[in-house]
């Protein structure tokens, strides 16, 4: 049995810079707090912690004073920098550079379209730290949307300004996009349409992985995807591996392994989200080559 790992898997470029900036700041302290999971997956969480990395919520920000504190890749809204300033502590911002242009773009919907009445609404898991950063740029008034029974907060007799979280499933986007369309049309059939900017703001790291992982799904017996189950990311690529080949198993470390998953098996891909770090697909495949003695 073959056992291969994706090489277009693993961090994408944010998530790598947000890491080495956590280990860079380290080597000259003992302990650096950050606020929230450095990256949406807990055996990286484990590693870093044991370097001094401190993982902290908002509710733990208010009370420091007079420390470091590191701003992961996923953003933050401006009432975190305006804390920081507050209680004198000092940010170290590893916000990703595609994120902070969409946070941009957001603010500069939401400003200019208070003149025409219309709404930024935002594709997305609510919660997520990248769309609490994004929907701080709105003073919260974005309309945040996941599934097709989050529609009915939109007003359909005004504008539509359409965003996306970056790590959502393009295919995902385009399906709420279709159906805005439809409700603005059901909505205005007697009058003129209200206008619908679709702005397709997935980050092209995530969307061409989607194809890419589409065809290496295919070309193996089994798939094992490695990722954090906090990941919104992983989850929307697990579902591609899925979709193309029924034998995919989503595991967060090499301990959820199943000898059965790979009777018969002559050839085994490994793959995973945008935050898995390649070291744990490594383990994972080493783990799966020491149950068949398979090739790596």
């Amino acid at each position: 049995m073959d056992v291969t790992i994706d090489k277009n898997s693993g961090y994408c470029f944010g998530v790598e810079f947000a890491i080495q900036m956590a280990e860079d700041e380290m080597e000259h302290c003992e302990e650096l707090y950050c606020l929230g999971d450095i990256v949406h997956n807990s055996m990286e969480v484990k590693r870093l912690y044991k370097k001094g990395l401190r993982i902290i919520d908002r509710d733990q920000l208010k009370e420091l004073r007079d420390c470091k504190v590191l701003i992961r890749a996923h953003g933050e809204p401006p009432e975190t920098y305006k804390l920081a300033l507050e209680n004198n502590i000092e940010l170290i911002d590893a916000s990703c550079p595609v994120v902070l242009k969409l946070q941009n773009r957001v603010k500069h919907a939401f400003d200019s379209g208070k003149v025409g009445n219309a709404q930024v609404v935002i594709y997305g898991q609510v919660g997520h730290a990248e769309v609490i950063g994004l929907a701080g740029q709105t003073g919260d008034a974005a309309i945040i949307v996941t599934t097709e029974e989050d529609l009915g907060k939109i007003d359909f007799t005004r504008p539509v300004t359409l965003f996306s979280q970056t790590t959502k499933s393009t295919k995902g986007f385009y399906h709420i996009k279709a159906l805005i369309e439809e409700r603005l049309r059901q909505a205005n059939h007697d009058s003129t349409q209200p206008a619908l900017d679709a702005n397709d703001s997935i980050c092209r790291q995530v969307s061409n992985r989607e194809p890419q992982l589409a065809r290496f799904a295919t070309e193996h017996d089994v798939i094992v995807f490695v990722s954090g189950k906090k990941s919104s990311n992983g989850k929307a690529l697990y579902s591609v591996c899925k979709q193309h080949n029924p034998n995919s198993y989503f595991v967060e470390s090499e301990e959820e392994l199943q000898p059965e998953w790979f009777a018969g098996a002559g050839s085994v891909g490994i793959c995973g989200a945008t935050s898995t770090p390649m070291w744990l697909m490594e383990q994972v495949s080493g783990s799966i080559a020491a149950m068949e003695g398979a090739q790596v």
